[in-house]
C-alpha cells in the first residue's frame, strides 16, 4: 500500500458529489496472478503503478532522484478517473521540481496488456508502456521548463509478492493486491534545467489495486523502500495510523539477496523517527530521518533526506489543496556489525501531530 493522498481525494469527490464510494468492483483472489495483474483493473477502486528510484549521471557521477507514477480510480464503479504525479529531485543544487495532472476520463480504462497508460498536460504528453518489469517512462514537465524522463527499465531482480501472495492485509482496513520490482535497471536520459543528462541506476516499482477501503480524513502513512548496496537486499516498511486515536498498524517485506520474501510484522522492526522538517507552505510537519531495526534480519539502518524539501502540494478543482512528502533519501549503518549503505525513498501523508521531536530541521525551502 502506498499513498492515502489519492484516498483523501476519492473522498473528497465522492462527498462533494453525495455519492457513496464503492470497492464491488475491486478484485480479491486467493493469489495475485502475474501478467494479469499488470493490467488496469475495470472499475476499480483505486490503483496505480509507481515508480521511485535513484539515478546517476553517467558523464559527472551526479545522483538524481524520480518519481513517477499513474494512478487510476473509479470511487463509484461509474466512471474513471486518473492522476500523474512526476518529480525530480537534484541534491547538487537543492532544488525539487514537480508537476501533476488530474483529469476524467472519456471511457473506462481497458483491462489490457502491454500497459498503454498517457495523460495529457498542456502541450506535454506522459506515458507509461510496458509490462513485467520492462517499460518506457516518458514525461516533460508543464509546470517546469527544462525538467524531463525518457528512460527504460528491465528487471534486476524477481517480482516481490508481498503477504507472500502478492495481497497486504491492513488489519481490518483493507485488503490490498500488492507487489514489487524491487530492482529494475533503468538507463536513458534526464533533462535537469534544460539539461540532458545520460543516467542509468535503479527504480523501485509497486503495483497496488483495490484501495479506497482506505479512505478516512484522519488517516496517516508512512512508507519506505530501501536498496541496499551490498548485500543487494531490498527492504519495504508501512505504518497506517489514526491520528484522532493514536492506533495504527505496520508491516512490511525483506527481499533478500538470493529472492527470498520475507513478511515483516509490527514486531519485527522498529520504525522511530529522529527528525522532523516543517513545511513553509502546508505548515504540516513531516518526520523525514528515520532509524529502522530489524533484528531478525540483522539491521540497524538510518534513513535520512538528501534535502528536507520534497514536499509536493497539489491544488485541485481550485479549492482543494493536497500535500504529502515523497523524498529521495540515503542509507547507513550496520548489517550484523558490519557497516552497508544504500539508496531509500520515502513517502508522508498526512503527519498529524506527532510527539515533540529531538530536532526540526530548518523550515526554510531547500
Amino acid at each position: 500500500m502506498k499513498n492515502l493522498l489519492l484516498s483523501t481525494l476519492l473522498l473528497v469527490l465522492t462527498t462533494a458529489c453525495a455519492l457513496k464510494p464503492t470497492n464491488k468492483h475491486d478484485v480479491f483472489q486467493a493469489q495475485a496472478v502475474l501478467p494479469q495483474e499488470e493490467a488496469p483493473h475495470l472499475r476499480n477502486s483505486l490503483e496505480w503503478w509507481y515508480f521511485t528510484g535513484h539515478l546517476k549521471d553517467k558523464a559527472t557521477g551526479e545522483v538524481f532522484g524520480v518519481e513517477y507514477v499513474f494512478f487510476h480510480f473509479n470511487p463509484t464503479g461509474k466512471k474513471d478517473w486518473q492522476m500523474v504525479n512526476f518529480a525530480l529531485t537534484d541534491p547538487q543544487q537543492k532544488q525539487f521540481r514537480y508537476d501533476y495532472n488530474l483529469t476524467s476520463l472519456p471511457q473506462l480504462l481497458p483491462a489490457t496488456l502491454p500497459l498503454n497508460l498517457s495523460e495529457q498536460k498542456k502541450a506535454e504528453r506522459w506515458t507509461l508502456t510496458g509490462q513485467e518489469g520492462s517499460y518506457h517512462l516518458q514525461a516533460r514537465m508543464a509546470a517546469h521548463a527544462g525538467q524531463a524522463i525518457n528512460l527504460i527499465t528491465t528487471p534486476a531482480k524477481p517480482v516481490l509478492l508481498h503477504g507472500g501472495t502478492g495481497y497486504e492485509q491492513y488489519g481490518p482496513t483493507a485488503r490490498a493486491g500488492y507487489y514489487s520490482y524491487t530492482r529494475l535497471a533503468t538507463a536513458g536520459t534526464i533533462e535537469i534545467e534544460g539539461k540532458q543528462r545520460q543516467v542509468e541506476g535503479e527504480l523501485w516499482y509497486d503495483r497496488q489495486w483495490n484501495c479506497n477501503s482506505v479512505m478516512a480524513k484522519d488517516s496517516g502513512w508512512d512508507w519506505l523502500s530501501i536498496q541496499l548496496d551490498e548485500p543487494r537486499e531490498e527492504i519495504m516498511t508501512y505504518q497506517l495510523r489514526n491520528n484522532l486515536t493514536g492506533e495504527g498498524l505496520s508491516g512490511g517485506s525483506h527481499h533478500s539477496a538470493n529472492n527470498q520474501n520475507t513478511h515483516l510484522a509490527a514486531t519485527d522492526f522498529q520504525l522511530e523517527p529522529l527528525e522532523y522538517w516543517l513545511s513553509p507552505r502546508s505548515k504540516q510537519r513531516y518526520p523525514i530521518k528515520w532509524r529502522l531495526r530489524i533484528p531478525s534480519q540483522g539491521y540497524d539502518l538510518l534513513i535520512e533526506p538528501v534535502i528536507p524539501n520534497q514536499e509536493l502540494s497539489l491544488r485541485l478543482f481550485k479549492a482543494i489543496n493536497l500535500h504529502y512528502w515523497e523524498g529521495m533519501c540515503k542509507v547507513t549503518g550496520t548489517h550484523n556489525g558490519k557497516p552497508v549503505t544504500g539508496n531509500s525513498y520515502v513517502e508522508i501523508t498526512n503527519p498529524g501531530n506527532p510527539a515533540p521531536p529531538r530536532k526540526v530541521a530548518a523550515g526554510a525551502a531547500q
